[in-house]
């Protein structure tokens, strides 16, 4: 798979950044990071793998931090639409809980090397930059917990520690970006659908209305 494909560069998460430029250091930037590691990649590395110099690098982001920013600021953007998209439908809390499972688990299969530098590397932002990241991060969170909070009130989930459960099926499917292989055998929907029984089970999910005996 390339690294247009597998970063998402042709559709979401790249596909609105502009100038073209712009774009290939992104992918530059995430492929190194997630090579090497934010700390021991230079921007010379960075624009050595967009096919620019280092002086062309700073046209566009003033330094290393803001590209870590930017790619950091899109991926949570796409986890909190995908999680609301699916906290906000229709269907029961379950069927709102596996549409979000499938849809993020399934993000981070198919962008994995995308999901680890955006899920990973939190802790290399200054701290204006990490200040605005956890609150995306605390968003995502209200999303699942609403929904589990729902299924506990209609009596389709068994959850005695919400907030302990929401955090438990956030990182169970954010891993997913640090193991997974496109030359696997499991397609990213393939693993959606897995880790949306898999959490299903692990909230106790019955038909609403059928109480626990």
């Amino acid at each position: 798979m390339g690294a247009a494909e597998e970063t998402g560069v042709e559709e979401q998460p790249w596909g609105e950044v502009s100038p073209d430029a712009a774009r290939r250091l992104l992918i530059a930037a995430v492929e190194a990071f997630a090579e090497r590691g934010y700390h021991a990649t230079t921007t010379r590395d960075i624009a050595g793998r967009a096919g620019m110099s280092p002086a062309a690098l700073y046209i566009h982001y003033k330094t290393k931090e803001e590209l870590l920013h930017r790619i950091s600021r899109i991926g949570h953007d796409k986890a909190l639409t995908i999680l609301r998209t699916a906290a906000d439908g229709e269907g029961s809390a379950a069927d709102r809980l596996a549409a979000a499972v499938r849809s993020f688990v399934g993000w981070h299969a198919a962008h994995h090397t995308t999901a680890r530098v955006v899920q990973y590397e939190l802790d290399a932002l200054g701290e204006e930059h990490r200040t605005e990241i956890v609150a995306l991060r605390r968003e995502s969170d209200a999303a699942v917990r609403g929904i589990i909070n729902d299924g506990v009130r209609a009596g389709e989930f068994d959850v005695p520690d919400v907030p302990g459960t929401t955090l438990a099926v956030l990182s169970l499917c954010i891993d997913v970006a640090r193991w997974f292989n496109a030359a696997g055998h499991r397609t990213p929907d393939e693993v959606g659908a897995l880790y949306a029984d898999l959490v299903l089970r692990m909230v106790g999910a019955r038909p609403a209305g059928v109480q626990k005996r």
